[in-house]
């Protein structure tokens, strides 16, 4: 009996947050992963548990530079950029590269090794939306020179290009629109709703909020991200398809929702809201639902209890 080869998953940013959690289900799902980071927001300590096993190999380059691979390839995962608002302003022109060149150095991988492509895009593609909820054939409020605009226009450049290489070489393509997602190891200080909270609170301070509060986010465990991704890597639709979790926030909500769980003490202060920040965020997930069978399982309550628990273990002093 001849023993079947586990296939290869090529992923990009594999030491972010995303990547290293997606790098754990591939190889718990008994696949072989080649994870590529140049480690400017990632860390390996994200995939150090991995760094013994057989079936992970670990590259340190920067995607938005050719490289090849020797090896088969079967998949390839393009989870490389700067992802947090503190992280793409302090690296504008790394944000605006991987999208672009860093998207088209991948495709060629992919189109090379004649693997199926996935590209990491985000809710930011609908800017300041003017449809609530954000569907996936709405085509956006983007402010194309604004502050956000070099991850927005990164990433809608690279969904572009994404689709070029669909329509000229026939390559079987899929782009995922990534709405807030948390859990263990985001990094604290990324500026995000989220850690910003979990750092305040297991410091004692007052919660930031910004602007008065009501502008709206919705947020998905990164469990449930990471299963959305895989069911759409492995299906036979391109997208694309929005994964996020429908349930709503007002970010006063959540700050009290936190407040009350951690710290009923705690203040709560305000700050301006930063220009050209959404007022609105929530996915609609029909398709995923209809296409994928997904929706997401895990409560803000549990999965904020689960990411405090762990920030709290792995706290730096």
């Amino acid at each position: 009996m001849i023993k079947k080869s586990k296939k290869t998953v090529l992923i990009s940013g594999g030491a972010g947050f995303l990547g290293s959690h997606l790098c754990d289900w591939f190889i718990g799902h008994g696949f072989k992963v080649i994870a590529v980071d140049n480690l400017l927001t990632g860390s390996l300590k994200n995939v150090a548990h991995l760094r013994t096993n057989k079936d992970f190999k670990f590259m340190k380059h920067d995607v938005s530079k050719p490289f090849k691979i020797a090896s088969k390839v079967d998949y390839v995962m393009h989870f490389a950029s700067p992802a947090s608002p503190v992280d793409y302003a302090n690296h504008p022109i790394a944000t605006m590269l991987v999208g672009s060149y860093g998207t088209h150095n991948l495709l060629e991988i992919a189109r090379a090794q004649k693997a199926v492509f996935l590209m990491a895009s985000t809710s930011e593609i609908y800017g300041d939306p003017l449809v609530h909820p954000q569907v996936e054939s709405y085509w956006g409020n983007v402010h194309t020179i604004g502050p956000r605009s070099i991850y927005d226009e990164a990433k809608r450049y690279a969904e572009a290009a994404t689709f070029a290489y669909k329509r000229v070489y026939k390559m079987d393509v899929k782009i995922v629109r990534i709405f807030n997602t948390y859990g263990p190891r985001m990094q604290i200080k990324d500026g995000r709703v989220v850690p910003n909270f979990i750092d305040q609170i297991l410091n004692g301070q007052p919660l930031t909020v910004y602007g008065n509060g009501t502008q709206t986010r919705s947020f998905c465990y990164v469990d449930d991200l990471v299963d959305g991704i895989t069911r759409l890597l492995l299906s036979k639709i391109s997208g694309p398809v929005n994964i996020g979790n429908p349930r709503e926030f007002a970010i006063i909500e959540f700050a009290e929702l936190i407040r009350k769980k951690y710290n009923p003490k705690a203040k709560i202060i305000y700050q301006p809201l930063p220009q050209d920040d959404p007022k609105q965020r929530r996915p609609d997930i029909s398709l995923a639902r209809k296409e994928l069978g997904w929706e997401p399982k895990v409560s803000l309550e549990d999965g904020i209890s689960r990411t405090m628990s762990w920030f709290a273990d792995n706290r730096t002093t």
